[in-house]
């Protein structure tokens, strides 16, 4: 992780502040972007995205697919908290906390839409930055690369459903149509486009030249999404500005979910016999999230000015921190981890 990457928190925060206070000073700017919009898809938004997306996926070979019944039981650790257990677990959470625990110190009308982001977050698992939390606890790269192609390939079709079922259980008005443009415009085109990219390189100029283009899109991707941050806080600036406790008790139910899932992979990993190396990356997989394709979503469904894009939002705002907690975690468990082997 470079050093721009290792401070991404406090950049974070710095484009939290300037966005808010952007759009609070600016309202009429932030509003004349919120109305560019196509089919319900906002422009800006939707391009910062694709700034973001396209780089990571690039980093995929999905390929690695051929070495999942090798890790068979940490694969089935992770697909099992992925997608049986974080998606219901975080909606359980914001019944909890945002429609009782904080109900009456959030806006009435948007506590609906917090649910629906809160959701959307859990319902779309980590992809690229899983490589840096991997090295970072000496995962096995092998099972990591694996798991990360196989989560990409089941967004494709189970996002959608999961989504809808859980809006639904929630009480919360699914709209299909728009739900199923955000799949095709930030899951199945962005992976498709990433294949065939990144085919064409390694055909013209090998892994060289693929690391090369990597090196070159990376910073692309984090200003797109610093400048995301501006965009979507610029969107919520005054209603912020009136109630800043909101982003507070919105981080409440992510951080729980972080730990109960990342915890709840370590354990189990460690229960069938898994190896650390394997179990480690398992477990931030199962924690983490793709908050590109979450932000999307939100946008797309709810509106940049919706409770649901801001607490996806804040979903960017805990990943570093938190998850570095969770590597450290793991990391200083390791004996107790291997004691049982």
């Amino acid at each position: 992780m470079g050093a721009f990457e290792r401070h991404l928190t406090w950049w974070v925060l710095a484009c939290i502040v300037a966005g808010t206070a952007l759009g609070y000073a600016l309202p009429g700017l932030f509003a004349t972007l919120g109305e560019a919009e196509v089919a319900q898809v906002n422009l800006p938004v939707a391009a910062l995205i694709w700034l973001m997306i396209v780089p990571m996926l690039l980093k995929i070979d999905f390929a690695a697919m051929a070495q999942v019944r090798r890790q068979w039981r940490g694969i089935g650790v992770t697909l099992f908290v992925n997608w049986a257990v974080k998606p219901f677990s975080m909606a359980l959470l914001a019944w909890i906390f945002i429609r009782h625990a904080f109900a009456d110190r959030l806006p009435v009308e948007q506590l609906d839409s917090y649910v629906a982001g809160l959701i959307l977050l859990a319902a779309a698992p980590c992809t690229a930055m899983v490589f840096v939390w991997s090295h970072l606890c000496d995962g096995d790269p092998e099972f990591t690369l694996s798991q990360v192609a196989l989560n990409d390939l089941i967004m494709v079709v189970a996002f959608a459903p999961i989504v809808g079922l859980l809006l639904g259980l929630s009480s919360i008005v699914v709209p299909w149509s728009t739900l199923l443009l955000s799949v095709g415009l930030y899951i199945v085109a962005p992976v498709a486009m990433a294949m065939l990219l990144r085919k064409a390189v390694l055909r013209r100029g090998g892994e060289a030249a693929l690391q090369k283009l990597l090196h070159r899109l990376g910073p692309l991707s984090l200003a797109a999404l610093l400048l995301m941050l501006v965009l979507l806080f610029g969107f919520q600036g005054r209603q912020i500005v009136a109630q800043p406790a909101i982003i507070a008790m919105l981080a409440v139910p992510i951080l729980i979910q972080v730990y109960f899932t990342s915890g709840l992979s370590y354990l189990l990993n460690r229960k069938l016999g898994v190896a650390h190396s394997v179990a480690g990356p398992s477990a931030l997989i199962g924690a983490s999230n793709f908050f590109e394709l979450a932000v999307a979503a939100a946008v797309g469904l709810f509106g940049v000015h919706s409770g649901a894009a801001l607490a996806t939002v804040v979903g960017v705002l805990v990943e570093v921190p938190v998850m570095l907690s969770v590597v450290r975690i793991v990391n200083a468990s390791k004996g107790w981890y291997q004691a049982r082997a």
